[in-house]
């Protein structure tokens, strides 16, 4: 498997085993702890996968979420948003924001890395219609 995802999450052992399971599946993995340094990554080196935790300080998942859509250097990064908020309302809310998928945590091994592929070999439509 090929890709590069940038993995965020402000708590380091959720950020790590997603960073050592992704890795371990092929991927190059990039990890930060906060949107603001996310957002810093994104724009300075090619991604094609964030997963995007919600509940970190600071700058949360909603917020980073929002930044890189109004970024159109980043229009073409796919997000994943990566939360313990597993309500229908917060999961409706990240596809209308422009998240790709929904991965609640805690993950299983073998979901995140199916999630992930899947995500990567979709092709991403050049239209939003």
């Amino acid at each position: 498997m090929s890709g590069r995802i940038l993995v965020v999450d402000d708590q380091d052992d959720i950020r790590e085993t997603a960073r050592a399971v992704l890795a371990s599946a092929g991927y190059e993995v990039v990890a930060a702890p906060s949107g603001r340094e996310a957002l810093r990554l994104a724009r300075s080196e090619p991604f094609d996968l964030m997963l995007l935790d919600i509940n970190m300080p600071d700058l949360d998942g909603w917020a980073t979420l929002r930044l890189v859509r109004a970024d159109e250097a980043l229009e073409s990064l796919r997000v994943a948003m990566f939360s313990v908020k597993g309500e229908v309302r917060d999961k409706v809310a990240s596809l209308q924001d422009g998240a790709v998928d929904y991965i609640t945590k805690p993950f299983g091994i073998d979901e995140l890395v199916a999630r992930v592929a899947r995500i990567l070999s979709a092709v991403p439509s050049a239209s939003p219609w």
